[in-house]
């Protein structure tokens, strides 16, 4: 069993800059590959950044057209913890905001992880 718990969403004026974290307990030598998903009310959840976990010689980083050159995906296996830099939010960055661990299948963009954290509301305004 794998949890994942995210922390650091708030609300933010436009140009600023917020990071999120999400601990990961339980099994976490199980996994290899983490992301960040957001979702806005009546649409689908969208996928800004990811990540391979365990082969710290292996830093491939992945990000959405819409946040590359203002979000950064890190992790630190020592605290077993996900982050997400956000910089330069505008308020189309306003979303509830989920870290996934383990993709079951398809592109890491694609919202089929095996393990998904309850989210934290990121909130930007203008």
């Amino acid at each position: 069993q794998v949890l994942l718990a995210e922390s650091g969403g708030a609300p933010v004026q436009a140009g600023g800059s917020l990071r999120l974290s999400c601990v990961v307990s339980g099994h976490t030598d199980a996994i290899n590959f983490m992301a960040w998903f957001r979702q806005v009310p009546g649409k689908e959840r969208e996928g800004v950044a990811a990540i391979f976990t365990r082969n710290t010689d292996f830093e491939a980083t992945y990000y959405a057209d819409s946040v590359k050159g203002r979000f950064t995906i890190t992790r630190d296996n020592s605290e077993n913890t996900l982050y997400l830099q956000m910089n330069n939010l505008t308020p189309e960055d306003s979303a509830e905001y989920y870290c996934a661990a383990e993709l079951v299948v398809g592109s890491w963009y694609e919202a089929k992880y095996k393990y998904w954290g309850q989210g934290t509301q990121v909130t930007v305004s203008s």
